[in-house]
């Protein structure tokens, strides 16, 4: 805070506040002397006890937090919009073996998928470098954050020296950030469903690789908000059209009516990133 002549303060934002600050009182508390008071939970701030956070009670002020942390950070960093990208995390870069085979067949199919690793790191570089043109405003790369397909879009971000964001969740058996993730945009989440939000919030497109139920849950859930009309519609492009096909019978929904016949036209299909860009820009009338 910037300090007044008669020894108010001004926030950031430049409004007026005589108050103390709450990292003020935070640094006073931990300076007291230690006693059985002081040292009792009791004693502590509610704000700094991670006993009394982590609480039952306090589960919904808990998803506020994670709604506006994410939220306040992006603001304060002057992203207006993202392109999503799903993906599965047990794809490998081309050339690594499949660290999540579990036979042979996996380990052949997941070694043959590292093309859309490839294709995930072109695509982020064709959004990263129309991103770069507008200051990194808008376009900003968004994976969660982990291996993968992630990884392969942190790093296409990371080749045109953009910025990308990370969304990890905290998972059994999580791994730390992929090394691509820009570290003042890695952000970690507890709930789900914060997490799908702010993957939706900023979304100018949606790319989805093969992947696996994380991948189908993410990719569901924004083909249902789109369908439903609680979501604009924008670019959804599936990478590999063969392997949707083959796991999603889309044709077979809309023969039987369960979805409009219309609904199926809210997908693309692609192979490559050139396609799935030209779908972007084609959508929002871009020019090189």
């Amino acid at each position: 805070m910037a300090k007044g002549r008669n020894g108010g303060s001004r926030r950031k934002d430049g409004v007026w506040d005589p108050l103390k600050s709450s990292s003020t009182d935070k640094q006073r508390a931990e300076a007291v002397p230690k006693t059985p008071q002081t040292l009792s939970p009791a004693y502590r701030l509610a704000y700094v006890d991670e006993d009394f956070l982590c609480r039952e009670e306090l589960r919904p002020i808990r998803l506020q937090l994670e709604l506006l942390k994410t939220e306040m950070m992006l603001t304060e960093r002057g992203i207006k919009s993202t392109v999503v990208m799903f993906g599965g995390a047990r794809i490998p870069a081309p050339g690594q073996s499949a660290w999540a085979a579990r036979n042979d067949i996996q380990r052949a199919n997941l070694e043959a998928a590292s093309v859309y690793y490839d294709e995930a790191r072109k695509f982020a570089r064709l959004c990263s470098k129309y991103s770069a043109t507008l200051n990194f405003h808008e376009y900003v790369i968004v994976t969660g954050g982990g291996p993968g397909v992630m990884e392969a879009g942190n790093r296409g971000a990371a080749d045109e020296g953009a910025p990308s964001i990370g969304l990890n969740i905290v998972l059994p058996h999580e791994q730390a950030p992929n090394a691509y993730v820009t570290p003042e945009l890695s952000f970690n989440f507890h709930y789900f469903a914060i997490r799908k939000m702010h993957f939706m919030v900023r979304a100018k497109a949606i790319a989805v690789f093969p992947g696996g139920f994380g991948t189908l849950d993410e990719f569901f859930e924004c083909l249902t908000l789109i369908q439903t009309g609680r979501m604009e519609r924008l670019p959804l492009i599936l990478f590999g059209e063969e392997f949707w096909r083959s796991i999603i019978n889309f044709d077979a929904l809309a023969e039987f009516g369960t979805i409009a016949p219309d609904d199926v036209k809210l997908i693309s299909f692609v192979d490559t990133a050139e396609a799935a860009w030209k779908i972007v820009q084609d959508f929002y009338e871009h020019r090189e």
